[in-house]
């Protein structure tokens, strides 16, 4: 999905809480009022093709890893800003604050 998306297009990724089952079903479980083992679920879609899965807390972490590999290796296709001299910006902001103040006074 990131591949196809590197020229144009965007990917959303939504993740949330879930625990797979509808409040109807949770309440009918015959252990209703213990607590609910939740699961991440993970859906992921570029508008035309949609994937999802869910993670459980064993590995949660192993899934992030994966999932920063992924987005650093995809990150490519993203715009660069330039970067401004900061020296440059605080003298020109020196000079403009001393000919405000001479102005003024």
């Amino acid at each position: 999905m990131f591949e196809r998306s590197t020229q144009k297009g965007s990917v959303w990724v939504t993740l949330k809480r879930s625990s797979l089952k509808s409040k109807l079903q949770r309440n009918k479980l015959p252990a209703h009022g213990e607590p609910i083992q939740y699961r991440c679920l993970i859906r992921a879609t570029d508008g035309k093709n949609t994937i999802s899965t869910s993670v459980g807390a064993k590995d949660h972490q192993r899934f992030q890893a994966s999932y920063a590999l992924i987005l650093k290796a995809h990150m490519t296709a993203l715009k660069k800003r330039e970067r401004k001299d900061k020296k440059k910006y605080a003298e020109v902001d020196k000079r403009e604050g001393t000919s405000k103040r001479t102005k003024k006074s």
